[in-house]
């Protein structure tokens, strides 16, 4: 909420048994007074929004994923500590975080300045937080960058409205400068050239 003459309200409305199976003193939780500038208040507003901007959420798995980290996050914000900080952090603000960056990655795989700092300086962290992020789902910035190209391109390729398009420039709007690189990474992807993927 905002004071003044201008007053903005956000509501999470969470039943009371799922708070208290999270945290032991739930009502130690109450009517806080949370800073503007805590970081696990702006990722739980930025999650939320990122809820609401999409279809709702159907299967009984994800709507327990999505409970759990907002749960979290509300706990990290209210300053949860011990064991719920640490499984917070762990499951809610480094999973949120971790989204937000493969969908940044998503959003801009093309473009050939993407780079692990420019995702890092838009989301507000460090480059190094954001390579070790990335490294716990089992490939690296330059690898996930490189698949999402290598996916697009592929898909270009075999899609027959673009059978006037020369390989080269499908490469290029792919994210890729070096059109011999392209060819060496899309055959060992693929088990076969550009060419022979059409």
């Amino acid at each position: 909420m905002t004071g003044g003459d201008r007053n903005v309200w956000t509501n999470v409305v969470v039943p009371r048994e799922i708070l208290e199976n999270a945290f032991a003193h739930v009502e130690d939780r109450l009517a806080l007074t949370i800073g503007a500038d805590n970081e696990a208040l702006d990722m739980l507003k930025r999650y939320c929004g990122f809820l609401e901007a999409g279809p709702a959420l159907l299967s009984p798995d994800l709507v327990a994923h999505a409970t759990e980290t907002i749960v979290d996050l509300i706990g990290l914000a209210t300053g949860a500590k011990g064991e719920i900080a640490e499984l917070a952090g762990v499951r809610g603000l480094r999973a949120a975080r971790l989204q937000a960056i493969l969908q940044r990655m998503r959003d801009n795989f093309a473009d050939p300045a993407i780079s692990a700092q420019h995702i890092a300086q838009h989301l507000r962290l460090s480059a190094r937080y954001v390579h070790d992020l990335l490294q716990e789902t089992g490939s690296s910035f330059a690898e996930h960058i490189l698949e999402l190209r290598l996916q697009r391109a592929h898909r270009m390729l075999r899609d027959r409205r673009n059978d006037r398009m020369r390989v080269s420039e499908i490469a290029l709007l792919s994210g890729f400068s070096d059109v011999s690189y392209f060819n060496r990474c899309f055959r060992r992807r693929f088990g076969s050239t550009p060419s022979g993927a059409r």
